[in-house]
Order: structure tokens, then C-alpha cells, then sequence
């Protein structure tokens, strides 16, 4: 038996998109709800690239019968971010991970990690108005796999042409180009592999702790329950991988399913499922692609409110349809440098629907008895650091580029430099997005982000962020420049 330890290197993601929303026409809660999503869309991002760090090769020699593998690592984070109503907001965050992997024969694998830590907020400063907190203790991943083509190589056997690969437990589920699935859920996941085809098949529960794409809903922020339920089939063309996928997303959450505000009671139900299909591959050896296109169809209920003499006067609910789309694509071209030099452009679309108050809530959402067309996902996909819209009623493009420009020294090799620009619009010009803007002006504004990693040594990893939004003075309420800044720092054992 063979013990092993390997060092967990974390280098923080390029803190990028987070799926946002505000209750800005009730006032209040809209600058918070928004940074909370923001917030849980950073570690989301953040777990993202750990988890392919974490990825390792199961091709384990026979005679190895078992590897263990433990690590973990402490983070430093701080995080400084203007939001939609002016206001500033510095964060510091402690993070603690360890995790630990077995594997027998390299076909049966037990992974488990699990986080602590604590958000110091300045005064006043928290997203919730709980202010400075531990993070809970939590396993973020936990999970049983097996793989039958390694446990067929382990012992000598010839490979079937079927290849049967179970999980089961919580992990993140990641389709695509992200549009519309990138969520960490309770569930097992079964991958068939054959030569002509391969076929995913998922069931999953969200975990307790997801923050919900609606802030209207009570509890929004700590007890979402989200059921996925989906097959996702992909084939190799001349080296292409298309892809066609069909999604169910049910509402489970039956004990936060209701708000009450003065007179206005209002009940919540989303129920969605998406039909997709796209494509990734290379169409030279340093062009590489992804497009993604998505229709959502389901049902949900509508706004229950509307404005007479000044205030709010109670209107029933309905029942309404959905038909919404979305589209993602995008480019990235490796430079013939020693500089692994890449450069990238990514275009964003989803569609939005004018007839609603907020583009992503039920509490201000779609007027009764209309067919509902703003698209609404769970996915995770870059819309920028300090605008950080929905992926609902946006067209955004991005170009960007990162370099190692160091890379003939070895104290420097890893050091990592890169830029993204974005343009933001609206889909159409007299629908709402997450926030209070301008009916009739499309056009939102512009941000540069810039960004540093930097593998100092082995054991120690810095990441900086910058992003600066510049909105467009027509389409906003407040046009104040909107700045976001991170810093972090991790030490690995």
C-alpha cells in the first residue's frame, strides 16, 4: 500500500461573473441580495478551478492497490467592491480547506473535503445585515466513484467497448459552457462511454447553503432546495464533440415559498427545463471553441402586485409559461510564444421580457397571465467582476488576453498577467435587468478587468483582481463608476 502526499496548490480563479438580482423597486434589500449572490458566485468560481486541480489520473499501476492522498490549504481574501447604489463594501475573508482522496485499484475512489473560516466586514459593510460571521463547518465535496474500465485494467481484463463510470455524492455538476448548469449538488451522476457516443446521466438536489437565482424568495441566501434531473449525450465528429442535452429543474422549496409585504402575499414556484445543444473542439492546433445554445421552457408564477394611488394593491397570481433562450460562444487562440501567451473572445446572449419589473424575481417578476420570456438558469459563465450581471435579458461580448511573460525565469515562471474587456447591452431595450435601469436604453456601459496569479513558491499562491464598470449616465438611476478589488493569498501544507 502505497501513502502519499501531495501539496494542494490553489491559485484563486479570475473572481469572475456572478449571477445577481435586487428587489430595487421595494427599496432596502437591493444592493445586498445582489452582493450576496456576487459573493456566492466568487466561490463558486473559486471551487470551480480547485476541482480541476483536484482531477488526477486513475491509471494506477496494478500492483499500487491504494494511494492516499490528503492536503489542504488557508486562504487569505480581501475583497473591496462598490455596488449599485454607491455604496462600498471591504471584506476579509479566512478560509480553511482540507481534503482527502483513497483510491483501491484505481477504479474505486473516496474524496471528501471540507471548509471553515470567517468574513470580517467593516462596519456596516455586510451584504445580509448579519455583519462579521464564521463560516459554518461544511463538506463542499464528498463523494463515492467507480470507474469499470479501471477496475477491468487493474486486474489484467481486455476493455469492453461500454465503459461505466458512478458517482454518487455531493460535487459540483458542470455541463457545457456553463450556461445553464454549474451547481455543487447532492446526487449521483452515471457516465456511459462508448466509442460512438457518450451519455451523462444526472439526478441531483442543490445543497442546503446555494444562493437562489430569485433574492425575492425568503431564506434565498441559505436554504434553497433545487432539484436537477437530466442526460446529456456527446459524439466525436472529425474531431469535433457535439453535444445535445435536455435539463429539469424542480422547485423544492416548500417551507420559503411565501412572502408577505403589507397586503401583498406572494408565493413562490419556478419550474424550468432546458432543451441544449453546441459543440467544443479545435479547428486548428492553437484555435480551440465552445458554443452553447439553450431554450428554456417550464412554467412559474407571476408578479402579485401592482401600483395604484402610490402603493402597492394585491393582485392574484397566475400560473404562466415560459419560452426564453440563451447563447453562449466562444474563442481562445494559444500565440506560437514561450510565453503561453492566449488570447480570447466570448459572446453572451439571453433573452428578457418587458413586461416584467426584475428580470430574475418573482416579487416584482412577470405580469399575470403573460407567457414569461426572460431566460433564467444556474449556470456560470464570465460577466465580469464589478457589474456582474445576470445571465437574463444581456448581450455581452469579452475579448481578453493572459501571458506568462516571465517564463525564462525560473522565480517567475508562474507568474501570470491578463486582461478582459467587456460590452455590456440589453437584450431588449424596454425589458429590466437585475437591477433598476433606464426602459429604452440598450446600451449599459463598459468594463475592464485585469488580473495576477502568481505561484510564488510551491506552498504559497498570490491572486489579484481589478474590475472597474463604467455605466452608461443615460441608462442608470446612479452612473458613479463601480470598482471591484481582491487580493488573496494562499498557503498550502
Amino acid at each position: 500500500m502505497i501513502f502519499f502526499r501531495r501539496v494542494v496548490l490553489s491559485v484563486a480563479t479570475s473572481v469572475l461573473a456572478v449571477s445577481s438580482s435586487a428587489y430595487a423597486q421595494v427599496g432596502g434589500g437591493a444592493a445586498g441580495a445582489r452582493q450576496l449572490q456576487r459573493q456566492a458566485r466568487i466561490q463558486e468560481l473559486q471551487q470551480l478551478e480547485m476541482d480541476s486541480r483536484y482531477r488526477v489520473n486513475t491509471d494506477v499501476p496494478p500492483g499500487e492497490r491504494a494511494l492516499i492522498d490528503y492536503g489542504g490549504y488557508f486562504t487569505f481574501n480581501y475583497l473591496s467592491l462598490d455596488d449599485s447604489v454607491a455604496d462600498n463594501h471591504v471584506l476579509r475573508q479566512y478560509d480553511l480547506v482540507g481534503y482527502g482522496r483513497v483510491q483501491f485499484d484505481a477504479a474505486n475512489e473516496f474524496f471528501l473535503r471540507g471548509r471553515t473560516g470567517y468574513r470580517d466586514f467593516n462596519d456596516q459593510d455586510s451584504f445580509d445585515g448579519r455583519g462579521d460571521e464564521p463560516i459554518d463547518g461544511d463538506a463542499d465535496r464528498a463523494y463515492y466513484k467507480f470507474d469499470l474500465n479501471a477496475y477491468r485494467a487493474s486486474y489484467g481484463k481486455d476493455l469492453g467497448d461500454l465503459n461505466f463510470v458512478f458517482k454518487g455524492g455531493r460535487d459540483l455538476a458542470y455541463w457545457a459552457n456553463g450556461l445553464v448548469l454549474g451547481q455543487v449538488l447532492d446526487g449521483i451522476t452515471v457516465d456511459l462511454n462508448h466509442s460512438l457516443v457518450d451519455v451523462e446521466l444526472l439526478a441531483g438536489v442543490t445543497i442546503t447553503r446555494t444562493v437562489d437565482f430569485d433574492p425575492s424568495r425568503p431564506a434565498f441566501d441559505h436554504n434553497t432546495r433545487r432539484g436537477f434531473y437530466g442526460a446529456m449525450a456527446t459524439t466525436t465528429i472529425a474531431g469535433q464533440r457535439p453535444y445535445v442535452y435536455g435539463l429539469i429543474q424542480r422547485d423544492y422549496n416548500t417551507h420559503y415559498d411565501e412572502l408577505i409585504t403589507g397586503a401583498v402575499d406572494t408565493k413562490f414556484d419556478y419550474n424550468s427545463y432546458y432543451v441544449g445543444f453546441g459543440a467544443n473542439g479545435n479547428l486548428s492546433d492553437r484555435l480551440r471553441y465552445g458554443v452553447e445554445a439553450a431554450f428554456e421552457f417550464g412554467n412559474t408564477l407571476s408578479n402579485s402586485f401592482e401600483i395604484a394611488n402610490g402603493a402597492l394593491a394585491p393582485v392574484p397570481q397566475s400560473r404562466d409559461s415560459i419560452a426564453a433562450f440563451a447563447l453562449d460562444a466562444r474563442l481562445d487562440y494559444i500565440m506560437p510564444d514561450v510565453y503561453n501567451t492566449r488570447l480570447s473572445a466570448e459572446a453572451i446572449y439571453a433573452t428578457g421580457d418587458p413586461d416584467r419589473g426584475t428580470t430574475n424575481s418573482t416579487f416584482n417578476g412577470n405580469r399575470p397571465e403573460t407567457q414569461d420570456h426572460a431566460f433564467n438558469a444556474f449556470g456560470l459563465v464570465n460577466t465580469g467582476l464589478a457589474f456582474a450581471p445576470a445571465v437574463s435579458n444581456i448581450t455581452a461580448f469579452r475579448v481578453g488576453a493572459s501571458t506568462f511573460p516571465f517564463s525564462g525565469r525560473e522565480s517567475l515562471r508562474r507568474f501570470q498577467i491578463g486582461a478582459d474587456f467587456f460590452l455590456f447591452l440589453k437584450s431588449r431595450e424596454n425589458a429590466p435587468i437585475d437591477e433598476t435601469t433606464t426602459a429604452g436604453e440598450r446600451y449599459l456601459g463598459v468594463e475592464p478587468d485585469i488580473y495576477l496569479n502568481w505561484q510564488i513558491a510551491s506552498d504559497v499562491t498570490l491572486a489579484l483582481r481589478y474590475g472597474v464598470f463604467f455605466p452608461n449616465s443615460s441608462a442608470f438611476p446612479l452612473d458613479d463608476t463601480r470598482q471591484f478589488i481582491y487580493a488573496g493569498v494562499t498557503f498550502a501544507f
